[in-house]
């Protein structure tokens, strides 16, 4: 199997007054058709910086290696080539939910009536029927984060790239999109790719977990997460989900003290 997404010696360095940071240093990553993985790690480990140079905002270091089924990509082709959701729902306050939720789709060339027709037709999907012509401000937390997901969803890409869309929520809230999630997910043939800080919600959604290291990043640990799907509630009390929440909890925790012992050496 050719994978969807490979990564090999993806690295990052941003200058910094006289000095340099290094962002990234020898990301590998192999990420296969329809798999959905999530990615962990410290604050300021890269995660972000990572999801930028896939979209096409940030060229990688030379030297750097970037696929998709199996062509190499150059920093300046990809953009437009996935679809990225980043971690606020940028909602334009001015447009209706539908209007916000065809602006991709719109800016990618589909006629505006083509496009409402398709949103319409997946309203029932996203949970927002009733709410075509409502305002971003009319809207609750999780309404908005539905608008910006069927927003990613209609520019019709088979990769999405998700940067901890749930992170704003309250506990409530973020389950219950979580499996809202899942449920369109395995019915639409994306490939994702997901961050969060949540090692629940890292395990609950993904195939498989990567721990990134700390500052420069880097892939440390993969966690398969051989969960039978589709996921329910009451996964997150058995006994194989809460090994695996050791396991990865373990391994973020090793590297959230390493980030914190280089900031506290610096100050």
């Amino acid at each position: 199997m050719i994978p969807k997404i490979r990564l090999r010696n993806v690295s990052k360095h941003f200058s910094a007054g006289a000095g340099e940071i290094s962002a990234l240093e020898n990301v590998n990553l192999t990420v296969n058709s329809g798999d959905f993985v999530t990615l962990v790690g410290p604050s300021g480990c890269g995660k972000s910086t990572l999801f930028n140079i896939l979209v096409g905002l940030s060229p990688p270091d030379p030297g750097s290696e970037l696929y998709i089924d199996g062509k190499p990509q150059p920093p300046d082709h990809l953009l437009g080539r996935v679809a990225f959701m980043p971690q606020r729902d940028m909602l334009m306050p001015w447009r209706t939910t539908l209007d916000n939720a065809i602006l991709a789709a719109e800016i990618d060339g589909m006629p505006r009536k083509e496009a409402r027709k398709r949103a319409l037709a997946s309203i029932d999907r996203f949970g927002l029927r009733g709410f075509e012509q409502h305002y971003p401000g009319e809207s609750s937390g999780g309404m908005r984060q539905r608008v910006a997901l069927m927003r990613t969803f209609m520019f019709e890409r088979d990769i999405m790239l998700l940067d901890e869309p749930f992170g704003a929520l309250d506990a409530l809230t973020r389950a219950m999109m979580q499996r809202w999630l899942l449920q369109v997910w395995e019915g639409a043939n994306r490939t994702v790719l997901f961050i969060t800080h949540d090692i629940d919600e890292a395990i609950f959604l993904g195939d498989r977990a990567l721990v990134m290291s700390a500052r420069p990043g880097h892939i440390k640990t993969e966690v398969p997460v051989p969960l039978r799907r589709p996921r329910t509630p009451d996964v997150v009390t058995s006994h194989e989900f809460v090994e695996l929440k050791r396991a990865l909890l373990a391994a973020v925790e090793d590297e959230s003290r390493k980030a914190f012992d280089a900031m506290a050496a610096i100050t």
